[in-house]
């Protein structure tokens, strides 16, 4: 069931490497790849700790919850959206691609996703 929802996000993000429905544990539920680059085991964890860390920061300092959060490097961006009931999408991006519309892809994704995880 995620799969095809996930694979319906994937196709209209330029760059696509790997998207994955995660747990906020940080253990990827169900993912779709088109790249053997990414392990997405130990990806999610990490990112997850990071968003765990900053939402622990924001909620100190009562600015509010973390919605996306999101890490360019040389090779590629990664982004972290928020769902609902502590789950996220976990989005690996190529180098160089259009970093906006896929922002604006995972905001859409939680139409689809919600009626499942509310």
């Amino acid at each position: 069931m995620f799969t095809e929802r996930l694979e319906q996000v994937a196709d209209n993000i330029d760059g696509f490497m790997a998207l994955a429905l995660v747990a906020g544990d940080g253990i990827p539920v169900e993912s779709v790849k088109r790249s053997e680059d990414v392990d997405f085991e130990v990806l999610s964890a990490e990112l997850m700790a990071q968003v765990r860390a900053i939402s622990q920061n924001h909620q100190e300092l009562a600015v509010g919850k973390v919605q996306h959060f999101a890490v360019t490097t040389d090779r590629m961006t990664l982004m972290i959206s928020s769902l609902a009931k502590g789950y996220y999408l976990l989005l690996v991006q190529r180098a160089g691609s259009n970093i906006g519309k896929a922002r604006f892809e995972l905001r859409r994704a939680l139409l689809l996703f919600e009626k499942d995880l509310m």
